[in-house]
C-alpha cells in the first residue's frame, strides 16, 4: 500500500490518468487514502476502517472512489495525527458512505 507525508489538491491534475485503488479523489483530485473498503452494494453503502491524509477532504460533497460516486454519510472516529505516526493529517474511522452511483469505467489501479 502506498502513503503520502502530505496529501495536497494538486496531488492528482490529470482527470485522465489512472487513479489510485485506495484513493478518494473530488474534482479529479486525491483528497483521502483508505484503508479496509467494504463494498455492500445490497445497503447500497462502502465501509471503509480508516480513510487517512483527508485534510481536503469536504465531507458534505460528493467523491470518488473506485467506480463509486459516494457521499460520507457516518463517521466513528475523527482525530488528527501527530508528527511521526505512519498516517499523516486528518484520520477518520469506522466511516460509512452512500453509494450514489456506479460509473462504467474504473480508471483505479491497483496500489503496491
Amino acid at each position: 500500500m502506498s502513503t503520502y507525508t502530505n496529501v495536497s489538491p494538486a496531488s492528482h491534475a490529470d482527470p485522465q490518468a489512472p487513479r489510485l485503488a485506495d484513493a478518494i479523489y473530488q474534482n479529479d483530485q486525491l483528497v483521502a487514502q483508505v484503508v479496509g473498503a467494504e463494498v455492500d452494494l445490497a445497503a447500497k453503502e462502502i465501509r471503509f476502517q480508516e480513510v487517512y491524509n483527508s485534510d481536503y477532504l469536504l465531507l458534505p460533497h460528493e467523491c470518488e472512489f473506485g467506480q463509486f460516486t459516494i457521499m460520507v454519510q457516518r463517521i466513528g472516529l475523527a482525530s488528527k495525527i501527530e508528527r511521526g505516526s505512519e498516517h499523516k493529517g486528518r484520520v477518520l474511522k469506522d466511516v460509512v458512505a452512500e453509494i450514489l452511483r456506479k460509473e462504467s469505467g474504473d480508471r483505479s489501479q491497483e496500489s503496491e
